[in-house]
């Protein structure tokens, strides 16, 4: 059985948004959801201005996530979107940490079996960028941990919550992006980071 599984069997309570803020705040003092939300708002211009900079086909793929914007500017598809392009900004790919699926995809359960750690989101089939989702969860070891989340930062920020409740580590193709979360927005070890990562937030503080 999958060390998560295992947890999950043994203490259900502990996956539950409540108890996983909770326990993120009980070890780290910062509270989880507001501090995520009040950074990433904060840097949201700067890292729109950073990333209207960037060259190459990083730039043409942070500007067909950035499509989604005009067809939906509401808050929560902005900070999505946004946290997508930090992913490609830092030559990593958004589609290992948030993995989307059609209500109608038979192999959807298969997929999210095989996926280490990551954000899910269930659309409906034929529904456009303004629609609300069928689903938003976190999955960990390829089972799902969280589910029925209001949107997709939330379901980002609640998943570096249970990183931290489960002392599990970053995973490596990703390990740029979660340093960003934990440094940069959450202020959690922010004087040791990586050169890329030190790049990325001197430019924001240009």
């Amino acid at each position: 059985m999958p060390f998560i599984a295992e947890v999950k069997n043994r203490w259900p309570a502990l996956f539950s948004e409540t108890e996983v803020v909770a326990e993120f705040t009980r070890i780290t003092m910062v509270p989880l959801l507001s501090t995520f939300m009040a950074k990433l708002d904060h840097y949201a211009d700067h890292l729109l201005g950073v990333f209207k900079k960037k060259g190459g086909t990083a730039k043409r793929n942070i500007n067909l996530i950035m499509a989604a914007m005009d067809g939906n500017p509401s808050v929560d598809v902005r900070r999505e979107c946004i946290l997508k392009a930090v992913c490609v900004y830092l030559n990593e790919k958004p589609d290992d940490l948030f993995k989307e699926f059609l209500d109608v995809d038979l192999g959807a359960s298969r997929e999210t079996e095989q996926l280490t750690l990551g954000v899910y989101v269930v659309r409906h089939e034929g529904a456009n960028s303004a629609d609300t989702p069928e689903d938003i969860g976190v999955i960990i070891e390829g089972c799902t941990v969280l589910k029925a989340l209001s949107d997709v930062a939330k379901g980002c920020a609640l998943l570096l919550g249970l990183i931290y409740s489960l002392n599990l580590s970053y995973p490596k193709h990703l390990k740029y992006t979660f340093e960003f979360l934990q440094k940069v927005l959450m202020e959690l070890d922010g004087n040791n980071l990586s050169m890329k990562v030190q790049v990325l937030k001197n430019k924001l503080l240009e």
